[in-house]
């Protein structure tokens, strides 16, 4: 109620400028208790213990600065970056865009981050608050190794995540989604498990909505002769649905509500694909409980929202877990885990 009130004043002001704000706002909360690790929507994935399925996305907090303040709006997880080894500051702005009409965004923010160091940093000092913290790694945009850039943020970053994600699927770093390729997947994941102990954080992949069939067969194929423990399914689009939004010409990623369909479509896809072999995460135009339920019915074990946050506001996440809960017992599922997949059961 509160965030309806304000969001008019905020929409007036430069999305990545309200952002910034956004961040700065949530460093002033106080402190509070990340949920315990029991409870209604508890679920165990890939060995870690989710107080309940639905987390943040990377891109919201991309320097690690309020991961504590996230997990106290009541996400069970919270995925800070994409990080990179060296500080980088972007792509020019503007980079960012609301598309109101649409409920939806268009970035082209290019992994700006102030790198691995600083965010360790603030990781370490926040290591005792506890709570489920994935670090989404990254390339730097002028690395002339790009590989090499993955396996140091491997090493770098493994001791301080609850999981790692590795994240070749962002538009806005020329030439990123071709590590996507058979080849170069198999020798990137190669060059970071060779820095992940094996009794390290388990190792994400995050993956693109505009992936062909051939595709995804190849990508599943490589995950399942790894230790890959999950896919991320999926990261903005570079196609264009029908869109009302003047702002629907710019370059760059898209998401929010009018990715919906196609992430769900591809969450199927993967989940067909795999048969349940390997846990799905879904993302991409999650608004509401509904939207996570069915994902999860789907075959997402988790699921991650950014977008509609700018939307919807910090409520966001308790609504939808709430949601979850009662759509769960309406269904008559005992647990998350019990539901995921059953659109096909």
């Amino acid at each position: 109620m509160v965030y309806s009130l304000i969001r008019p004043a905020l929409f007036l002001l430069d999305p990545e400028r309200a952002h910034g704000l956004a961040i700065k706002s949530l460093k002033l909360l106080p402190v509070g208790t990340p949920f315990a690790p029991g409870g209604p929507l508890a679920t165990e994935v890939a060995g870690i213990a989710f107080p309940n399925p639905l987390g943040m996305a990377a891109g919201f907090d991309k320097d690690a600065e309020v991961p504590d303040a996230l997990l106290d709006l009541g996400f069970g997880h919270v995925e800070v970056g994409s990080i990179t080894p060296k500080p980088q500051p972007g792509n020019p702005k503007p980079r960012l865009f609301r598309l109101t009409e649409d409920e939806a965004v268009i970035n082209r923010m290019g992994f700006n981050n102030g790198g691995a160091q600083a965010a360790v940093e603030r990781i370490e000092a926040r290591k005792h608050r506890g709570g489920v913290l994935g670090i989404n790694i990254g390339a730097n945009k002028d690395s002339e190794d790009r590989i090499a850039d993955y396996a140091t943020m491997a090493r770098i970053m493994a001791p301080h995540a609850t999981y790692l994600t590795v994240n070749i699927s962002s538009p806005n770093t020329p030439g990123l989604r071709a590590l996507q390729d058979e080849g170069a997947l198999v020798a990137l994941l190669d060059a970071v498990f060779a820095e992940v102990p094996e009794d390290g954080p388990p190792v994400f992949l995050k993956v693109a909505p505009d992936l062909q069939p051939a595709d995804i067969d190849a990508i599943l194929k490589i995950a399942m002769d790894s230790r890959l423990a999950a896919l991320i399914v999926s990261n903005t689009t570079i196609s264009r649905p029908p869109l009302r939004s003047a702002h629907a010409v710019e370059a760059g990623g898209l998401s929010g509500a009018p990715l919906k369909d196609l992430a769900l479509e591809r969450l199927r896809d993967f989940a067909r694909a795999s048969g349940g072999a390997i846990p799905l995460v879904g993302v991409g135009g999650i608004a509401t409980a509904e939207d996570a339920w069915a994902r999860i019915r789907a075959g997402a074990s988790l699921v991650q929202l950014y977008s509609a946050m700018t939307y919807r506001g910090p409520g966001i996440a308790r609504q939808v877990t709430s949601g979850l809960e009662r759509l769960m017992r309406r269904d008559g599922f005992a647990s998350i885990a019990e539901a995921v997949g059953s659109e096909t059961a």
